[in-house]
């Protein structure tokens, strides 16, 4: 049986971890990020990959660079790993690492490799407006994301799905692909093929001033970028609510057609929230105005009412 040293940290890599335990692979450790200080209490709260290690008792190791040398030796080399599997770990490792295990080091990618190599592969498939994506098992080298292709899985992505929806949906599909891509590796029964470099296209971990909302675009391209940063870090613009300035977090919406052309940013008459954007409109179906609870539009129309809103586009 693989002795396996597990790399993650997000709530993707927490499926995939708990798939690999559920099948019984012996896990010696799990190295995942430092806990993060809640915004408001400060209390430390764990990584998803860490409260699946603790349910199952797996030996917990967060420094806070896993390719500083002297963890590297102290921790993870005395555990003697025949493979080191990343999944979402937040760190690019150094070759120090990636030569440690007897096996070598295998990466769970959320994108069809070469495309979006990077931190926001599914992300920024959305916000593209792609039809298709994936998960791409890969053997890793030093450089970003480039190394030799082991099983690529396909999936189709949804008109209206998120990017949270199909990260869901990539964890478990990955999930299944590593399984069976490490007992080929266990046998010697799989060879990586190298990537098209020609076809390399990158996706940049994505920051909160992205997720501001464009209405001059195309309303099926607003359409895709709410979907493609829900539910982070979230599509929003500024607002003028009864006469002060507040941001508006847009959690789904849809686009439609209009009757005649209306100035991008405009909220159209009747009795739902409909937006103008550069071509066509955006219903918007469910938001969270600062400060308040998420709520459908409609509710929040009938609490604030529609004269008393305005969008503003600058700022």
């Amino acid at each position: 049986m693989l002795r396996i040293v597990y790399f993650g940290t997000p709530q993707f890599s927490a499926t995939v971890l708990d798939f690999l335990l559920k099948q019984k692979v012996q896990i010696l450790a799990c190295v995942t990020k430092l806990d993060k200080p809640q915004k408001r209490s400060k209390a430390p709260i764990p990584s998803p990959v860490k409260v699946v290690a603790e349910s199952h008792h797996i030996p917990l190791l967060q420094p806070l660079k896993a390719s500083d040398p002297e963890f590297a030796e102290k921790e993870l080399r005395p555990l003697n790993a025949d493979l080191f599997i990343v999944v979402a770990y937040s760190e690019i490792l150094k070759e120090n690492l990636l030569e440690m295990p007897r096996l070598g080091c295998i990466n769970v990618h959320a994108s069809l490799l070469p495309k979006y190599r990077g931190a926001a592969p599914i992300q920024r498939s959305v916000m593209a407006g792609d039809k298709e994506s994936g998960v791409t098992i890969m053997a890793m080298q030093k450089k970003l994301d480039a190394g030799g292709v082991l099983k690529v899985a396909k999936t189709k992505i949804g008109d209206e799905m998120t990017a949270g929806e199909l990260s869901t949906i990539l964890s478990h599909i990955g999930a299944e692909v590593l399984w069976n891509v490490m007992q080929k590796v266990e046998k010697g029964q799989i060879q990586p093929e190298p990537q098209d470099s020609s076809k390399v296209t990158y996706a940049p971990k994505l920051t909160s001033e992205e997720g501001k909302i464009d209405w001059a675009q195309p309303a099926q391209t607003v359409h895709n970028h709410i979907r493609g940063v829900t539910p982070k870090p979230g599509a929003w613009c500024w607002i003028f609510c009864r006469g002060k300035k507040k941001r508006l977090l847009v959690i789904k919406a849809e686009p439609i057609e209009l009757p005649s052309k209306s100035s991008p940013g405009t909220i159209l008459p009747g009795h739902f929230l409909d937006v103008a954007c550069g071509e066509g409109g955006l219903r918007l179906l469910k938001i969270k105005l600062e400060g308040k609870k998420a709520l459908a539009a409609e509710e929040f129309l009938r609490g604030i009412g529609k004269d008393n809103i305005s969008i503003s586009l600058n700022g």
